[in-house]
């Protein structure tokens, strides 16, 4: 019978624990990135949601790519992204991150975008000319894209996945039970069908949450069980840290052996491939799901 690990104190879960430290962006892996992330005006996720694991990843020599500027038409509450009307429209984009990519040398290049709501295709051509620009230039390139959600707008989301990519992957980010506090202007049962709809498009698909916003055992287990059911084939769950005093506050440090339990409660369930553990974010060692 699975020992469910023991909740953490109120006083503990006010102290970022050991396992929760990251590495100094150090090296000359990590200068050659940051220098082309500038030269060729470029956003990555890394900087703009404050990861920790950046000097780990850009260290390593990758990077996941933001598309269509950092200014994103959401306001979620745990996300260290800013908010506003976005200005931002450049055609040329695609050009400059695929010739990135492929100055970088990258095996398998990881690209996000920030919501677009405001544009009748929620971005989708940029994000199709993106793809196919990559794959143009570095033909061996392999291609995850981690979507934002498009509102229903069913043709956007086909343009956006229909470049070649191999993995598409839509975070959930958070249990049912606190969506409306966690993701206000998202809806739980839309992004299982975004979901769902990458799947039934032949893609291979992914989906990412976080733990310690105040959500239960079984509420992870009801949303494992509800990914399995919308063709999800990989999971991330990672500790959620809050970005700025403006963000959700941290409802408790998910111990490791917690997150040690929910990998192997997923992979039991069903999913091919589980990734969990409190550094885990969406991209992190994302070349392994191929």
């Amino acid at each position: 019978m699975l020992e469910l690990p023991i909740v953490e104190t109120v006083e503990q879960r006010k102290k970022r624990p050991d396992w929760l430290r990251v590495k100094l962006p150090i090296g000359e892996s990590y200068k050659k990135v940051r220098t082309l992330v500038d030269e060729y005006k470029l956003h990555t996720i890394c900087q703009s949601g404050n990861c920790p694991n950046m000097g780990e990843c850009w260290g390593a020599g990758t990077a996941t790519f933001m598309i269509l500027g950092n200014t994103c038409t959401r306001s979620c509450s745990f996300c260290a992204v800013k908010t506003g009307r976005p200005t931002e429209y450049d055609e040329d984009e695609p050009r400059r991150v695929a010739e990135a990519i492929f100055l970088m040398q990258v095996k398998h290049a990881v690209i996000t975008s920030v919501n677009r709501d405001e544009l009748k295709d929620r971005g989708a051509e940029i994000w199709y000319q993106t793809i196919r620009a990559v794959k143009e230039i570095s033909p061996n390139t392999t291609i995850e894209t981690l979507i934002p959600d498009t509102k229903s707008n069913w043709e956007a989301l086909e343009r956006m996945i229909s470049a070649g990519q191999e993995v598409v992957s839509h975070n959930m980010e958070t249990v049912q039970n606190l969506y409306r506090k966690v993701r206000p202007q998202a809806k739980y049962e839309r992004s299982l069908e975004q979901i769902q709809r990458i799947k039934n498009y032949g893609k291979r698909t992914k989906s990412g949450i976080m733990v310690g916003l105040g959500e239960t055992h079984e509420e992870v287990f009801q949303i494992m069980d509800d990914l399995l059911e919308h063709g999800c084939d990989v999971l991330t769950i990672g500790q959620y840290l809050q970005p700025t005093k403006m963000h959700l506050e941290v409802a408790s440090f998910v111990h490791p052996d917690t997150f040690a339990m929910y990998k192997e409660v997923g992979l039991n369930k069903g999913f091919p491939y589980v990734e969990s553990g409190p550094l885990v974010r969406s991209s992190y060692h994302a070349e392994r799901h191929v």
